[in-house]
């Protein structure tokens, strides 16, 4: 079930009326309600891979309760890599298993010796690499005992199965929404009408920039040679305003969903295109998956504590890995590696926590200085998002070729007015916003009534108005 189709429009509030009218007097029931809901909602694509979400959370449920009897570390390992090879398998089969059985053909093709096995026409499940990540922590923070391994049943599998964050995020850790199944919610009307603002947002984000960006960027990436340079940059921005406006889209409708609930997810983005390097582009782009790799990756390798070589290495492992998340295709792992490569000067100049502070933090515009960095970041981070959105890195490679050609000076053919003033429009109000949680959450609430009600009238008739006719899926469902 989408977010943005009529279903959900249905779903959303016939879950909320049972939720606080009918089964809020029982802790138990409300979760229930929620399991129930939710698998409605993951069912609701394609049922037969419920088995699959169900299957991994006992799994993990019952590991969980072993890890607290075992005393013996041996054991406790044992517990622990059943989890992980559990779900890491079911995730490696689905996403991954033609990516290896291709490369291994062109491997053999590439030495003279062809081969022809058999690959299996492989259904991805929607939300597989979000969701075996969240139930992942759970195991990893029991055997570390960071957490008590629940046995209410019910609770877990609400967890693991919350609709609002379900297939696309943010990935919370059990440490923090767990404990939030244990305690009875209580409806709060401030809390509710701030997340109907913040879901407001993120379909704007959605509807109105990323559906918009994407018509073009695609009708351009799709037929990339026979465009200019300048063109060319124009479908690269177009993709890096839609991959924004998509996924932070999709994060501020969960976000802003869970508050109706009761519940409180962390932030996933936090404005990141106003980076001043791409440090701090990834202390601000999908949080929830930054941090999970640093927590259970990054700092188990060693993190930045050993020398030299040892960062590099741990750099470029979570970067490699970050980027295989994504995809079975070698253009994400470059997008990785892209990434790594613009990180290592941070690192080795230890400048990778310099801008820990909200830019131009206390003025209203950013200085000569700030602009430059950001600028310098948000470019690199335009060309790495070209091998991101391209079908193979023959066409990533011949894209950019094509867009830093002699024709880049030239004036674009593709150039639609309407939607680069909405983008302009969309810079400049998550410019006001940037020090907030997201970018309408204080906006003109010192206002009165009547003016911040036309705002929001206004940002839902541009809903509206700019939505396409056809129904654009989340980029982030595809992994």
């Amino acid at each position: 079930m989408y977010f943005n189709s009529l279903d959900f429009a249905i779903f959303l509030p016939v879950v909320f009326i049972l939720y606080w009218f009918v089964t809020n007097k029982n802790l138990k029931l409300q979760n229930a309600l929620l399991v129930v809901a939710s698998y409605v909602f993951y069912g609701w694509w394609d049922w037969r891979f419920l088995s699959l979400i169900v299957f991994s959370s006992l799994v993990d449920y019952t590991i969980g309760l072993q890890l607290k009897k075992a005393a013996q570390p041996s054991k406790r390992k044992l517990l622990l890599w059943s989890s992980i090879l559990v779900n890491l398998g079911f995730l490696g089969f689905f996403k991954y298993y033609n990516f290896f059985v291709d490369s291994f053909v062109d491997a053999f093709s590439f030495f003279g010796s062809p081969i022809q096995p058999n690959t299996l026409d492989i259904i991805l499940p929607v939300g597989i690499s979000f969701y075996t990540f969240q139930t992942l922590s759970y195991t990893i923070d029991v055997y570390k005992r960071k957490l008590e391994p629940t046995r209410d049943i019910v609770s877990f599998l609400a967890f693991v199965s919350f609709f609002p964050q379900l297939v696309a995020g943010p990935i919370e850790r059990a440490t923090h929404l767990l404990p939030q199944f244990y305690k009875k919610r209580q409806f709060h009307y401030s809390q509710a009408v701030d997340g109907c603002r913040q879901i407001l947002w993120g379909f704007f984000k959605k509807v109105v920039i990323a559906d918009n960006c994407a018509e073009y960027a695609n009708q351009i990436f799709n037929n990339s040679a026979e465009h200019s340079g300048s063109t060319l940059l124009m479908g690269a921005l177009f993709f890096t305003f839609q991959i924004y406006g998509d996924f932070s889209g999709y994060s501020d409708i969960a976000i802003g969903t869970s508050r109706l609930f009761g519940f409180d997810l962390k932030q996933n983005f936090a404005f990141p295109y106003f980076s001043r390097d791409i440090a701090e582009f990834w202390r601000r782009w999908h949080i929830s998956l930054s941090t999970w790799f640093r927590d259970y990756l990054y700092i188990p390798l060693g993190g930045s504590q050993g020398g030299t070589w040892m960062k590099v290495r741990n750099t470029f492992i979570i970067f490699l890995v970050s980027g295989f998340w994504h995809g079975a295709n070698w253009t994400f792992i470059i997008w990785g590696f892209l990434n790594a490569l613009y990180f290592l000067p941070l690192l080795l100049a230890k400048r990778n926590r310099a801008h820990l502070n909200v830019v131009a933090q206390d003025s209203i515009l950013p200085s000569i200085k700030e602009l430059a960095q950001m600028g310098l970041t948000f470019g690199l981070t335009v060309i790495a998002w070209v091998f991101f959105r391209a079908e193979s890195v023959t066409h990533a490679v011949t894209y950019l070729k094509g867009l830093f050609s002699s024709s880049l000076l030239s004036l674009p053919t593709i150039r639609p007015t309407n939607l680069l003033v909405l983008i302009l429009f969309f810079i400049g109000i998550e410019w006001i916003g940037r020090r907030q949680q997201y970018a309408i959450e204080v906006l003109l609430l010192k206002q009165s009534r009547v003016i911040r009600w036309a705002f929001y009238m206004i940002i839902i008739a541009m809903v509206f108005v700019f939505s396409n006719d056809t129904q654009q899926e989340f980029i982030y469902f595809q992994f």
